[in-house]
């Protein structure tokens, strides 16, 4: 008897993220169903696209309206039974607190990562998470300072070089974090180019060699 492979009635992938370029937040895929409830639950909008059409939240909302938009719609269209991915910096049910833990984990594993390097390739694995030029830990760590130090410079109502002494400094440690980013990057290079350990002398070859010496 002939078994023959059954027909799966699996609705078409969607994923909901964050354009980093325009900021807005798009769907991609799905069925005729899947952009019905986009359009009910989420507010999405139809939009044209150069491959193919897909949906987006209206330009403006606010941050807070954008993940509560696209959470609801994330389960409103896994409920209907489709295969959703929705970006975690989407997910208004995603915990503070379990983001950073798995912050403190990954920077604890790097850590354990460089006590355990064998190789300079090793070592400089772990150099280019601390100092990578788009995503590494020093940069995004800037980002969050000088952020933080203009948010603060406009509740306080302060112009450009007019912030007050517990605040002007932050401009300063936002330089120092670029520096700090420089430096370990040559040093991550330079770790990466020495694919092989020194070559040493054996123990055994010195100790004839000195004794041939004093032959």
């Amino acid at each position: 008897m002939n078994q023959t492979e059954p027909d799966f009635w699996v609705l078409e992938y969607v994923t909901i993220t964050k354009d980093p370029r325009t900021g807005l937040v798009v769907a991609i895929g799905g069925t005729d169903q899947a952009a019905d409830i986009l359009q009910r639950t989420g507010g999405f909008l139809p939009a044209p696209g150069p491959r193919g059409d897909y949906h987006r939240l209206p330009h403006g909302l606010p941050v807070k309206q954008q993940h509560l938009k696209a959470t609801g719609a994330s389960h409103a269209l896994l409920a209907a039974g489709h295969s959703v991915h929705l970006d975690p910096a989407l997910n208004m049910l995603a915990t503070p607190d379990g983001e950073r833990e798995a912050a403190l984990r990954y920077l604890t594993q790097l850590a354990e990562r460089a006590s355990a390097a064998e190789t300079s390739s090793e070592v400089a694995e772990v150099l280019t998470e601390v100092a990578a030029p788009v995503h590494g830990l020093l940069l995004l760590t800037r980002e969050v300072i000088v952020r933080s130090w203009i948010a603060a410079s406009n509740l306080h109502g302060a112009a450009p070089g007019e912030e007050p002494e517990p605040l002007a400094p932050l401009g300063g440690a936002a330089s120092s974090l670029s520096e700090a980013a420089r430096v370990v990057l040559q040093a991550r290079n330079h770790a990466a180019r020495r694919t092989q350990p020194p070559t040493t002398v054996p123990a055994p070859y010195r100790v004839q060699s000195a004794a041939s010496r004093r032959r």
